[in-house]
């Protein structure tokens, strides 16, 4: 993400001050890591003393350094943490192309009752806007995107405010085929391991015994997609993770489970299909047939929208590169 250099541009100087000193250590970071990665992916020179600090480098560099800062000192001010990730969020949507800086998604959040969850993209803000406005969202991309777990806290946020009665959680158990029938326990023993990462994203966002109790009484689902044939899904939020393993017969299924008052999130990497070779994609199938449809919405993550380790983006990347893998359509 670290821009060109500026070569012999001219140079410019921004200084700001920080009201709060006891918010600085977070904003500066250890050690000053934060301004470190500030001057490593701007070309710029950052200088602190006290309160204050100077920014030196090219004016464009400089002037977008300086509104970085201010973005992190006014999350601070607001309650929240500054993190590594954060500042590579921030620095992120600052370098887009000013066409599309359209907002501050930086200060957009999602508030669980375990946690206040901020968006790192400006796709992920669009994201959520196309969660709150949208009954169907279709989500693309690579791991580490927020595809699923975002999904996840705002079906949790809509629940805890009463916009939706119960959250429906559901894969495709593709890998486990006809072994199943080889692991011990009973059905939900033999799957629960396939929907662990739905599991994962609901007790991030809530309190444990709350998500217990919640699943107990059936206000939260988690289940195979095979489960949900025959069902309408009325006054819920339902979330279709791992879609690109889906068969264009199964997504029909789960697509036409849609109720009343339900709001429908289907998420997808159609370059990690595990479906047997020659099998069509269900989640490629309905994007090809539902193009256009009224009250469709589909966004598409990229590399570039990586909110995990900045190696991650580099894997994926080094994959795009040598073309999809087998059963990709």
């Amino acid at each position: 993400m670290a821009i060109e250099s500026a070569g012999n541009a001219p140079k410019t100087q921004r200084y700001l001050t920080f009201e709060d000193n006891g918010l600085l250590t977070a904003l500066y970071g250890d050690h000053d890591r934060h301004l470190a990665r500030i001057e490593q992916q701007l070309d710029v020179t950052v200088t602190s003393r006290g309160n204050q600090v100077a920014v030196s480098g090219p004016e464009w560099s400089a002037e977008t350094a300086a509104g970085v800062l201010n973005q992190l000192y006014g999350r601070l001010k607001s309650g929240l943490t500054v993190e590594p990730a954060d500042v590579d969020a921030a620095l992120r949507i600052a370098s887009e192309p000013a066409e599309e800086q359209d907002g501050d998604p930086v200060m957009i959040e999602i508030r669980t009752p375990k946690r206040r969850i901020t968006l790192r993209s400006r796709n992920q803000a669009r994201y959520l806007q196309m969660l709150e406005q949208s009954e169907l969202v279709f989500a693309l991309g690579p791991a580490g995107t927020g595809k699923t777990y975002l999904a996840v806290a705002a079906a949790v946020a809509m629940m805890e405010t009463g916009k939706v009665d119960r959250i429906v959680l559901s894969r495709p158990a593709v890998e486990a085929g006809e072994r199943l029938g080889f692991l011990p326990g009973d059905l939900r023993e033999k799957v629960d391991p396939y929907l662990r990462p739905l599991y994962d994203a609901l007790f991030d966002t809530m309190p444990g015994e709350k998500v217990t109790r919640r699943l107990a009484n059936d206000d939260i689902e988690v289940a195979p997609l095979a489960f949900m044939r025959g069902r309408t899904l009325s006054n819920a939020f339902v979330i279709l993770d791992e879609a690109q393993n889906t068969t264009p017969v199964q997504m029909k299924m789960f697509l036409t489970r849609l109720g009343e008052n339900a709001r429908m999130v289907v998420t997808g990497d159609l370059s990690q299909i595990d479906l047997p070779p020659g099998q069509t994609s269900g989640l490629a199938d309905a994007l090809d047939m539902l193009e256009g449809v009224e009250g469709i919405s589909t966004i598409r993550f990229s590399d570039v929208d990586v909110v995990r380790h900045e190696l991650v983006a580099r894997i994926v990347r080094a994959y795009d590169a040598r073309g999809p893998r087998r059963g990709a359509t």
